[in-house]
């Protein structure tokens, strides 16, 4: 009884002399658990318990610094007025760039922890992508290890994403864990998502046909947008200077309301950009583009056990470029002309039952695209050619309606040993592609449908072992038999910082037009269109991959490194093959060749100091060849390589948050000499032929300036910088109405300056 006085004694001396801050630590809404908050004068504070809940005692009052840091968090100082007795103070924190344990979903369809998945999966966050400018999808994508995005045509400048090494039909992009990003939306689509939409991107390389159906083989790119969270604004200017020539101006911002059960975010974004010559034959190399897009999400909370998920977006660009000129696209002497109206949205309904040991979505989403296009070379004026190609001219116009529907089920099962996540699920999906161009007799009408249904067991032994095994069965249009792509994954944690993952996997692609296939290259002086070969049959995939991760963490620092090893075998690879031409050009047909290995592997670091300078760097060595040799052009010997193809690539990027106010960012991208087909025609270039490019080194710096207006609650970002300092471009472009459009290689951008001005919430 005596101790039991005196510590009651002392309890009520402490509240009657000291001051007491409680409260709760999150981050996203979720618990943080184990961070550090202290007084910043006097350096003593407390811990977070495991439910981020905490208890800090106070020296003085008034107007104090708190400093909060956790491991994967950004450190956050908040001034903060103590008073006499219980002060109640909860605390949201932002994860850093390099948060350990964010949950991810792509790799298995179901919610984990980064460190928990079987499938090693990449985030290229939000804050990574304000930090190296990325205005769009495009511009930050090459900032993930195994990854390089090009631009594949003089011209238009249409991208595209090659992941270890394979092309972008190769790769599957989905919008919210849905594939509406169809072939004809992808021609433009990764210049069309802005970065504002963007919460985060989860990336997973090898073989994802399992999960996600066709054209997955080389891997899924899972575009996560804003959800709103909590009530914030934001709105922001860009300015661009490419190269001392032209000027690209961006404004954009979002807006996020919160009402307890109901929230929705708002995002807007407007770019204007002129047409850039690099060469001075007033011929673009960079189109004109002029942009506006907005979109929508919302979320409803019906029940405990129940959410409702809507979004919308509407995107309206129009793209030209050729012959610099004021005249309509067909009397200029080479032209393209898109103008697109494209509209997409998803609805989705989660349900927990059974104590959230079960749950069910279901989901349709849809994406519409409308084109109106111009895609010509005109013949010498006042020539017979010339008559017939002012009396019909090569416009065309392009419908595209892709739709999915679905549903997965999860249950969670605790009684076999350890516990084990069935998981089993079905979509049907329609794409519908209509191009056609008149003047060319050039028509696709595809119509495709494909119902798949997966099944998939993720089973986590013990702390050290998961084991996932999962098959999906596809039933394609194309195709008359099913397809059955399996997989199964490996995790060992050797301990608390260091994990083996392996991977077996199997994809394919059905013989139908990707992308690619609907796009059209000048050479020669003249149009190249690409036709489907009536015998063309499926491609498929056999990928192996392993990987060894290690990272070491603490409140202060954290540093680690990754190796991944990667083996892709295609079976009855496509490649192009000329195969004629008529009076407007080259006519290329799509076979299926021999078998094609692409193998490599990938290392990757990064180190944290303090929450004040991150770094991350990667690099990938590979090779990329067909088995047997094929041609790709009738003039020239057949290659086993892939065109296009470096064998070395990688990025680096360095942030350093000087204090509060003031953060330095870098950035360099590195790509390795690759070979090169040059389609002759132009002035430069009598023959076709095969050419090496040169090694590409790239570098960014950007310096930010936070200011606080305290009085108003809004921060003040000011940010000036420079894209490619160097001026490390490609210098051969072809020139005049006869180039070569697809000889287009190296960075994507020439020296730009910007100044970019963002008012937000704080």
């Amino acid at each position: 009884m005596k101790y039991l006085f005196f510590t009651f004694i002392f309890f009520n001396t402490l509240c009657l002399f000291s001051q007491t801050i409680s409260g709760k630590i999150t981050v996203n809404k979720d618990p943080v658990s184990f961070a550090n908050i202290f007084f910043e004068d006097y350096k003593k504070g407390s811990s977070s318990d495991i439910n981020g809940v905490y208890t800090v005692v106070s020296e003085n009052l008034g107007v104090q610094l708190l400093t909060i840091s956790a491991i994967g968090m950004q450190t956050k100082k908040i001034y903060f007025d103590v008073k006499k007795g219980m002060n109640k103070l909860d605390i949201e924190l932002d994860h850093s760039i390099y948060d350990l344990n964010q949950i991810v979903v792509t790799g298995t369809k179901t919610f984990k922890r980064k460190t928990d998945s079987p499938v090693i999966v990449d985030i290229i966050s939000s804050k990574k992508l304000q930090n190296i400018q990325a205005c769009n999808l495009a511009d930050g994508l090459s900032f993930s290890s195994g990854m390089r995005v090009e631009n594949d045509c003089q011209t238009c400048n249409y991208t595209q994403l090659r992941m270890n090494g394979l092309s972008g039909s190769y790769s599957q992009i989905l919008i919210n864990g849905r594939p509406i990003i169809s072939p004809l939306t992808g021609l433009y689509g990764l210049e069309q998502i802005p970065s504002n939409m963007i919460s985060r991107i989860e990336v997973v390389k090898g073989g994802g046909s399992s999960l996600y159906g066709s054209s997955a083989i080389g891997g899924v790119v899972n575009v996560i947008t804003n959800t709103p969270q909590f009530n914030q604004f934001s709105l922001a200017y860009d300015y661009n200077n490419i190269n001392n020539q032209n000027t690209h101006h961006s404004i954009y911002g979002n807006v996020s309301v919160v009402n307890k059960n109901i929230g929705v975010t708002f995002f807007i974004n407007n770019n204007k950009r002129e047409a850039y010559d690099h060469n001075f034959d007033n011929f673009s190399e960079l189109p004109e583009i002029n942009y506006n897009g907005f979109g929508a999400n919302l979320f409803l909370i019906i029940s405990e056990d129940q959410k409702l998920d809507l979004n919308f977006g509407s995107i309206n660009e129009y793209r030209y470029g050729g012959e610099i000129t004021h005249k309509v696209p067909h009397l200029a002497m080479q032209s393209e002309e898109r103008n697109h109206d494209v509209l997409m949205g998803s609805i989705e309904h989660n349900i927990n039952f059974s104590k959230n040991k079960s749950s069910m979505s279901s989901y349709f989403a849809i994406q519409q695209t409308k084109r109106d296009h111009y895609t010509g070379v005109r013949p010498d004026p006042n020539s017979f050619q010339d008559t017939l190609h002012l009396n019909n001219p090569p416009y065309g116009n392009s419908y595209n309606l892709t739709s999915q529907i679905g549903f997965q089920f999860d249950h969670r099962n605790n009684k076999l040993m350890g516990t084990n996540v069935f998981t089993i699920g079905s979509d049907y999906t329609i794409d519908n592609v209509r191009d056609e161009i008149l003047a060319f007799n050039y028509l696709i009408d595809q119509n495709v449908k494909s119902l798949g249904v997966f099944l998939q067991s993720d089973w986590q032994l013990n702390k050290r072992f998961n084991f996932l095994f999962g098959t999906r069965f596809d039933k394609h249009s194309s195709l008359e038999k099913f397809v059955t792509s399996p997989r199964f994954s490996f995790l060992y944690n050797l301990s608390a910082y260091t994990q083996f993952r392996a991977s077996l996997s199997s994809g394919f692609r059905a013989p139908q037009a990707f992308d690619t296939d609907l796009h059209m290259s000048f050479s020669g002086g003249g149009v190249s269109r690409i036709i489907l070969d009536e015998n063309l049959k499926e491609e498929k995939s056999q990928s192996y991959s392993a990987s060894f991760n290690y990272d070491k963490p603490n409140v202060n620092y954290l540093y680690g490194f990754t190796i991944i090893g990667f083996y892709t075998n295609l079976k009855d690879a496509f490649f192009q093959q000329l195969n004629g031409e008529d009076d407007f050009g080259d006519i290329l047909l799509k076979k299926n060749g021999g078998d094609a290995i692409v193998k490599g592997f990938t290392i990757e670091g990064r180190v944290s100091l303090n929450q004040k300078v991150n770094f991350q760097s990667a690099l990938t060595l590979q090779s990329s060849s067909y088995l047997d040799p094929i041609s790709y052009s009738e003039f020239l010997s057949k290659k086993k390589e892939f065109l296009k193809t470096p064998n070395s690539y990688g990025y680096s990027t360095l942030s350093y948050r000087y204090n509060q106010n003031l953060i330095f960012n870098t950035s360099f991208l590195y790509t390795g000499k690759m070979t090169l087909l040059h389609v002759g025609g132009a002035p430069e270039q009598e023959n076709d032929d095969f050419k090496l490019s040169k090694t590409f080194k790239t570098i960014d710096i950007k310096t930010t300036y936070i200011q606080n207006i305290k009085k108003i609650e809004v921060n003040l970002e000011y940010s000036i910088g420079v894209k490619n300092i160097t001026n490390d471009y490609q210098n051969d472009f072809d020139t005049l109405k006869n180039r070569d459009s697809n000889y287009v290689y190296g960075p994507r951008f020439p020296r730009t300056f910007y100044f970019s001005l963002i008012l937000k919430s704080s």
